[in-house]
């Protein structure tokens, strides 16, 4: 049975420069950094690419979880990770694809390499903001030096940013030696290392990490969503990069249903709560665990009364509110029975 951990955030960013498009060849002047948007139209639409989220949620975990991450090998313009998801938990949860250059011989003859891919894990959105904005641009000067100032330019923006993310339950820790795209993660000759065998057995075309360490790292990759950090420019904007909003559930179907909660009115965001009944009248049968909705005090406070209502209505077996951190803390105690 599909089993997938589905989430939906909102970013609140205040004059932020997260994620950057770097200096733009047509530009008027050479020193002027620009922002990431997307563009619907005329209107721009901030945004930070799936990328750099997903790196900082993986240095999150190498910092908070003290997940040792996969060293990177580089061939020319070719980079790729260890592809070992049984010793390093990234390769595991965010995937990779390891394609190394193929060598030659004595004889002259190239040697075989095998390609070995894995799909992630982990999937997640670019974080995009809620409606649409116009950046602001800022002029500096780097003035601690003799003579006149060196005068620069870049931009931030003031918006809510969403994304989703999910966890593939059953693929976590699980790892195969098929020969297709995607399944091949490991070789189809594989042993397992002797310092190895008490935490994986295998399986039919493949290994599993024993029991306990897919739940530990399904756990991991969630618990640190509170504690998220990152982002460019920080040392000048210093911009929480963790959700003040998270709805998270798991479901039987790997289909995002929480898609459309995300929305603006007269120029604010807002948790769309409507979206949200639909999700739960619909999708009640296809619910693996109880839906969570996480709320930062601060963050769309006047939504709190609708959200209250929100649970009064389908009871607490079914929905749950709290704060972001406290509705983590929840969700975690319901993964093991997730993990077969």
């Amino acid at each position: 049975m599909t089993k997938v951990i589905q989430g939906f955030v909102m970013v609140d960013t205040w004059a932020a420069a997260l994620n950057n498009a770097g200096v733009q060849s047509s530009e008027r002047t050479d020193n002027i950094v620009r922002t990431k948007v997307i563009w619907r139209g005329r209107q721009a639409y901030p945004y930070v690419s799936g990328q750099s989220w997903r790196y900082w949620w993986r240095n999150t975990l190498a910092v908070r979880k003290g997940w040792q991450l996969s060293p990177i090998n580089r061939e020319a313009k070719i980079a790729y990770t260890a592809a070992d998801p049984l010793t390093y938990p990234d390769d595991d949860i965010f995937g990779y694809m390891r394609a190394p250059k193929s060598e030659k011989d004595e004889s002259g003859k190239k040697t075989k390499t095998t390609t070995l891919t894995r799909l992630s894990v982990l999937k997640n959105s670019p974080l995009i903001s809620t409606g649409a904005h116009k950046p602001t641009e800022d002029f500096g000067t780097f003035s601690r030096l003799e003579g006149n100032p060196v005068p620069y330019e870049h931009e931030f923006y003031s918006t809510v940013l969403k994304g989703l993310f999910s966890i593939d339950v059953e693929s976590a820790g699980v790892f195969k030696s098929i020969a297709s795209a995607g399944s091949q993660n490991i070789p189809e000759d594989f042993k397992i290392p002797a310092q190895l065998a008490s935490k994986c057995e295998k399986i039919e075309r493949g290994v599993a990490m024993k029991k306990d360490i897919r739940i530990q790292r399904i756990r991991d990759t969630v618990e640190v969503i509170p504690h998220l950090e990152g982002g460019a420019m920080q040392a000048r904007h210093l911009t929480r990069v963790a959700p003040s909003l998270l709805v998270i559930a798991a479901f039987k179907t790997g289909s995002h249903v929480l898609s459309h909660l995300g929305k603006e009115e007269s120029g604010s965001a807002r948790l769309n709560i409507e979206a949200l009944k639909q999700v739960i009248t619909d999708y009640r049968g296809e619910l693996l665990t109880k839906l969570y909705v996480g709320r930062e005090t601060g963050f769309l406070d006047e939504q709190s009364g609708e959200i209250d209502r929100l649970v009064a209505e389908y009871n607490k077996d079914i929905v749950v509110a709290g704060s972001v951190a406290g509705v983590v803390k929840m969700f975690c105690e319901e993964i093991p029975k997730l993990v077969g």
